[in-house]
């Protein structure tokens, strides 16, 4: 196909995820009512861990951050979906995909890094209780997440600037509800495995690396607990338990869709995955970590 140089006026289209049949109307209706109570859940949990200043702590500090994540992630695809959805279009502008496409990556890798830093302070608490007032301090935990913030917003500035450089063909279909890198290099116009190499490396990084250091600092952590005994025991392996669930929820789900080939993907897996990850894990994460948080629990029935 001949190739187009797209301008900023151009728009492209997005598939979407609901392809006009009689459920359509239902599972908008579904997804409507799942994104309310995520956005809903995340933002009690953010206010409730800055008013109650027993929650003032570095590990409620990176929850409260995760809970933001999960509102950025869900308030990136879902309005616009919703919006195609009720007006009938498809219509996304060049500029308006090019930001949702590094909003979406620079928020993704951030959540990587931050569930990494999670679990690292919970192995310093366990493991080096007495060191822990020095290392987990508010400045080194202001500055971890600063880092995490900076160093994804220029991966994620990085891959979009490549991938709105390459050359677009006639065809602006996207088939999927938002815009992700993966479902545009099916528009490009010339061979893109050089990039899924660099896309390839670039998430052994990000998403790899502290997947194994989660795992590894839950090893440490484990073997540390199952030698304690009592209310401290139960409350370790609940919380640790908790987040090992979280992070194994959103690194599957990540590394089935950034490190496959492009030639083991299909659209509708894709699009599976994505409303996993982008409405029900930040819907579940809120509900995972303040249920099985007696601190949480006891914050919210005193505010209530």
């Amino acid at each position: 196909m001949k190739a187009e140089n797209l301008s900023v006026g151009m728009d492209f289209l997005l598939l979407g995820l609901f392809q006009n049949g009689r459920m359509d109307t239902f599972l908008f209706a579904a997804i409507a009512v799942l994104f309310t109570a995520a956005l809903t859940s995340n933002i009690i949990l953010i206010l409730l861990i800055q008013l109650d200043s027993g929650l003032h702590t570095p590990m409620y500090f990176l929850l409260s951050q995760l809970s933001c994540i999960n509102v950025l992630y869900i308030s990136t695809t879902v309005p616009k979906m919703a919006v195609n959805f009720l007006t009938k279009s498809m219509n996304i502008t060049f500029l308006g995909c090019e930001i949702q496409t590094f909003v979406f990556l620079a928020i993704g890798r951030t959540e990587a890094l931050l569930l990494g830093l999670m679990s690292y302070d919970w192995y310093v608490a366990i493991c080096h209780p007495l060191h822990y007032p020095v290392l987990m301090t508010r400045r080194i935990c202001w500055l971890m997440v600063s880092c995490a913030w900076t160093s994804s917003s220029i991966n994620g500035f990085i891959h979009t600037l490549c991938v709105f450089q390459l050359p677009f063909c006639s065809s602006r279909l996207i088939n999927h509800f938002f815009c992700k890198f993966p479902s545009l290099l099916p528009l490009v116009c010339q061979d893109t495995s050089r990039y899924e190499y660099t896309v390839l490396c670039s998430g052994l990084v990000i998403l790899l690396i502290p997947f194994l250091a989660i795992l590894a600092f839950h090893t440490r952590v484990f073997i540390v607990v199952f030698r304690m005994s009592g209310q401290g025991q139960k409350k370790a392996v609940s919380t640790c338990s908790s987040h090992l669930i979280v992070a194994s929820l959103f690194y599957m789900t990540s590394l089935s869709t950034y490190m496959r080939p492009h030639s083991l993907r299909s659209p509708e897996q894709d699009k599976v995955v994505a409303v996993f990850y982008t409405i029900i894990t930040p819907l579940l994460n809120p509900f995972i970590y303040s249920l099985r948080n007696k601190e949480v629990m006891g914050a919210m029935r005193r505010r209530l």
